[in-house]
């Protein structure tokens, strides 16, 4: 299977060499950070460490994965996997994500800091309430059986383009998950481990960036949990209608 990684990345020039480094040799094909409007050397350190560097200006964590995908589109991987550029996340349990996949046992799978071991600290105490909060509501709307909005994930390419992702910022992770649930996707969780990140996080780290985070997740839930009648009918045939030019080879 083609393996494509995106790495948004705002301001990690002190982390991005290590998580390119740590990403599994001969399990993907090329690895694609988006350099989010970054004031410092992370563009010069990712292609120093091989990657593949591609520019968005507009800052937002949705912003840099549309620019990723954007990228990707001419590629046609078979999977993409997101991760974060702060080496929070730990890109040597990669496998664990793409497994499922490349067995056929997945379409999604999202790898959950809850299940996994998390080092003390890594996951601040607003992070593990929103989560909460989040997935809870998630199951009661959705019938979704999350315990995480883990950035760590990895997807079919032809399932991510089914799902027209749309948010910008911060909810970005929660409409991916949810966009999922309702397009019928085979969803997992796979426990992955998770450590203090390089630096100071620009959302959880900040007692603004927590408010402005939280606020537009439950927006986007509340958003999406209006419209999901004459949406999720959308998204299935849409998944359904790719699978099967997939199948055709068309």
């Amino acid at each position: 299977m083609d393996v494509l990684v995106i790495i948004p990345a705002f301001n990690e020039a002190r982390a991005i060499a290590q998580v390119i480094g740590d990403i599994p040799d001969g399990l993907v094909d090329e690895v694609v950070v988006v350099n989010n409007a970054s004031t410092d050397e992370t563009e010069d350190n990712a292609r120093a460490a091989g990657a593949t560097v591609v520019t968005e200006e507009r800052r937002g964590y949705g912003y840099a994965c549309l620019r990723g995908i954007e990228y990707a589109t001419a590629k046609q991987p078979d999977v993409v996997v997101f991760l974060d550029g702060d080496y929070s996340d730990h890109p040597e349990e990669m496998t664990r994500l793409v497994r499922p996949i490349a067995n056929g046992n997945a379409d999604f799978v999202v790898g959950s800091r809850i299940r996994g071991e998390t080092e003390p600290g890594a996951l601040l105490p607003q992070a593990q309430v929103g989560n909460r909060l989040a997935c809870t509501l998630m199951k009661q709307i959705w019938g979704a059986e999350y315990t995480d909005l883990g950035p760590f994930r990895a997807l079919r390419f032809r399932d991510l383009m089914a799902l027209d992702m749309q948010d910008k910022t911060f909810g970005w992770t929660i409409e991916m998950q949810i966009k999922a649930a309702e397009a019928g996707l085979r969803i997992q969780e796979v426990p992955v481990s998770y450590r203090r990140r390089v630096g100071v996080s620009k959302i959880t780290g900040t007692v603004q960036g927590t408010i402005k985070a939280s606020a537009k997740i439950l927006w986007t839930i509340g958003r999406m949990a209006w419209t999901r009648k004459r949406r999720a009918p959308r998204l299935s045939k849409r998944v359904c209608r790719l699978r099967e030019e997939v199948a055709t080879g068309r």
